[in-house]
């Protein structure tokens, strides 16, 4: 019974993750690739058939498996995603009182730059 509820849930994420990704397609300051891999990732964890759905749409083909074979993003890609995490993270940054709190914040953002340049291959080409 937990099991069906948690396969339920993780589906329920993996078409929610799907419409922020078709949203980041559209609006070039949401980053669509992200969204797209936690949608995968519920949809592996919720059903096999529909893990296989996604893996064979146009969607999957044309914004993930590329970067799930080479780990590479364009430029644009990776700073359409920074900018935006910085966002994200600048949001508790500035609310937040706390020292470490915002230390912590910086050694994040520090790591990710660091990811992104580092471990992620840039390939040319242009977002769709």
């Amino acid at each position: 019974m937990i099991k069906n509820i948690k396969k339920f849930i993780y589906l329920c994420l993996g078409f929610f993750f799907i419409g922020l990704g078709i949203i980041g397609i559209i609006l070039p300051l949401v980053p669509t690739t992200p969204f797209l891999l936690l949608a995968s990732a519920c949809f592996v964890r919720g059903s096999e058939r529909f893990d296989r759905w996604f893996k064979g749409t146009t969607l999957y083909k044309k914004h993930l498996e590329g970067f799930l074979k080479e780990r590479a993003l364009t430029l644009q890609q990776k700073i359409t995603i920074n900018a935006f995490a910085d966002c994200m993270i600048a949001i508790p940054f500035i609310l937040s009182e706390s020292l470490i709190v915002k230390t912590i914040l910086v050694i994040i953002v520090g790591y990710k730059y660091y990811y992104f340049i580092y471990k992620i291959k840039t390939i040319r080409g242009t977002v769709q």
